[in-house]
């Protein structure tokens, strides 16, 4: 995922920034706005826990037809299953790859691309959020 406002080069500076601010980084990702208002609308309340992603996983799948929002939606699902992970799994945070792709590493060094996974979610419901997140809490 290429975040625009980061830009399209990475630079010692981006780095800097991110050190500086791993809290900043982390909020500004968490923000996940169209699908905290598609699951609000669907009575399930997103605060960041591993339940939370299991009711996401219940969910209808009604954003599946509306193919311009899918995209937005995949990218939100993976940043929310991110915020998740850092928000819970000791020592997981998000790094931000040259050219603006957010991964979360866990302490193990081992890297998540969780904007695919939240993708893939999106487009066909597999892998489950949830399981994802289950995997990733064991290690």
């Amino acid at each position: 995922m290429n975040i625009p406002f980061l830009g399209n080069r990475h630079t010692k500076s981006d780095e800097a920034v991110h050190a500086r601010d791993p809290e900043g980084v982390a909020e500004l990702l968490s923000e996940c706005e169209l699908l905290r208002s598609q699951a609000s609308q669907e009575g399930v309340r997103l605060d960041d826990s591993a339940a939370s992603l299991e009711a996401l996983d219940q969910l209808l799948p009604r954003w599946r037809d509306d193919e311009e929002s899918l995209p937005w939606l995949g990218n939100d699902a993976g940043l929310y299953l991110g915020t998740v992970i850092v928000r819970t799994v000791p020592g997981a945070r998000w790094d931000i790859r040259p050219g603006g792709q957010a991964v979360v590493r866990l302490a193990s060094g081992r890297e998540f691309d969780v904007v695919t996974t939240g993708h893939e979610w999106a487009s066909s419901g597999v892998p489950e959020l949830s399981q994802l997140y289950a995997e990733v809490a064991e290690t």
